[in-house]
């Protein structure tokens, strides 16, 4: 089923980002556009109406009824009506109404699964079979596995409790625990809060 449908826009959306391309009635004294001129857009009106046979259904001519659960699908006629999923159903029940809808021949408007499977990256596993029993080929040398060395990091001093530190040094682990004072107030600084 294909009809012309008249695309109304919104006065100046074409000049300004900040205006949208959604119907809005123009209001203005002199718009052009309320007094239909000829060049500009046009005005929604009465006479842009679809005839009554098909008013209110789908493009491909069906009627669009709204499903929630797979028993909305039992009242269905396939020839004249096709279904749309309910945006809060979740995937589960979805997939449901997807495989009922199908059964019984109907339509659905948006079968798109909400959320797409994630996928796993596979990990290259070793083989588990010993390098004895592998077969070896003849004329090519066994080939030495390679171990692989890791270097330890090595450990961190164990703490020392300050009471057995020297006097300097424990004034200055202390020291360095403290927090920084504030930067002193420079003269500006003290002429713009007398100003205030």
């Amino acid at each position: 089923m294909s009809y012309k449908r008249t695309r109304f826009v919104r006065e100046e959306s074409w000049r300004y980002k900040r205006v949208k391309e959604a119907w809005r009635s123009p209001r203005g004294k002199t718009s052009r556009v309320r007094r239909s001129k000829e060049g500009w857009p046009p005005v929604v009106k009465i006479g842009y109406a679809r005839p009554k046979s098909i008013r209110g259904r789908h493009p491909s001519g069906l009627t669009e009824v709204m499903v929630w659960r797979p028993k909305d699908l039992e009242h269905m006629d396939p020839k004249t009506q096709a279904a749309r999923i309910a945006h809060p159903v979740g995937e589960n029940k979805r997939m449901q109404i997807l495989d009922l809808a199908k059964k019984a021949n109907i339509r659905v408007l948006n079968p798109g699964v909400k959320k797409e499977p994630e996928v796993t990256p596979e990990i290259a596993a070793e083989s588990t079979v010993p390098k004895e029993a592998q077969a070896e080929t003849p004329g090519e040398a066994p080939v030495e596995a390679v171990t692989e060395t890791t270097t330890e990091a090595p450990e961190a001093p164990a703490a020392v409790p300050e009471e057995d530190l020297p006097a300097t040094e424990a004034e200055e682990t202390k020291a360095a625990q403290k927090t920084p004072k504030k930067r002193k107030a420079s003269k500006s600084d003290e002429k713009k809060r007398s100003k205030k």
